[in-house]
């Protein structure tokens, strides 16, 4: 299932080059994972609640154009891959225009929040938007 998240280009995420910091972007793809989540029914606070937490473990981010004040881009995310402890997520920043700013893949894994310890994704959460589409 794909996910798009609408964000606006704001004054204090402009640096002085005046474009999108390169940092300001994982703040974009964090919170665009977060609205997939909750629009694919997946309760990350009922998750964190029961003891669990899904920490990135590894993110490679393509910059390929700037983003600029004022800017409406729309974050494009969607899952390839799920296992028994870990997935990834495919996301894409592009601009109204359609121009692609940013491309990321995201993993991540599921870890016991009392010992740090990476465990299997609780039935509960398995929810149907976390299986990538067969291609």
């Amino acid at each position: 299932m794909k996910v798009t998240t609408e964000i606006e280009v704001r004054s204090y995420e402009i640096d002085s080059y005046n474009h999108v910091n390169n940092a300001v972007y994982q703040n974009y793809l964090e919170h665009a994972r977060m609205d997939f989540l909750h629009k694919i029914g997946f309760r990350y606070d009922d998750c964190f609640n029961e003891g669990y937490i899904l920490p990135i473990t590894h993110i490679d981010i393509r910059y390929k154009a700037q983003a600029v004040l004022g800017d409406t881009l729309f974050i494009e995310s969607y899952p390839t891959l799920l296992k028994t402890v870990h997935g990834a997520f495919h996301q894409t920043i592009r601009k109204a225009d359609g121009t692609v700013c940013v491309e990321a893949e995201v993993e991540w894994c599921c870890v016991k929040k009392e010992n740090g310890h990476p465990c299997k994704i609780p039935d509960g959460y398995m929810v149907d938007g976390l299986i990538p589409e067969e291609k």
